[in-house]
């Protein structure tokens, strides 16, 4: 048995990522940010589709495209479609920010997501 939220690393310089499970075409990761974002100018393009849910703490993502940044606290949770492009603009400096991101092929026929 492994709960979520219990023995969180150390505070860290860097985002770590802890991965639950890995089969073909899925993976499912706790990440653990503590102040963390994404560097300037760099943008993720996964070719895989990811939901991201926010388990403790706090975010923003901005996604390309859109108007404005997407703040996201405890129980918010996000699909965010293969090659779009994303980054962490922010995580709570103060409390750790877990999340739960399960990456996924997405189907072939995208009117299924």
């Amino acid at each position: 048995m492994f709960n979520l939220l219990s023995d969180l690393p150390a505070r860290s310089d860097k985002e770590v990522v802890d991965e639950l499970l890995s089969a073909p075409h899925l993976r499912i990761e706790r990440i653990v940010s503590a102040g963390q974002a994404s560097p300037p100018g760099f943008w993720y393009d996964q070719p895989w589709a990811e939901w991201v849910l926010v388990l403790s703490g706090a975010a923003t993502l901005v996604i390309e495209g859109e108007f404005a940044p997407r703040a996201m606290i405890a129980g918010d949770s996000l699909l965010i479609p293969a090659h779009q492009r994303h980054r962490v603009d922010w995580t709570d400096p103060a409390r750790a920010t877990v999340w739960l991101a399960v990456h996924f092929d997405p189907p072939s026929d995208k009117t299924n997501l």
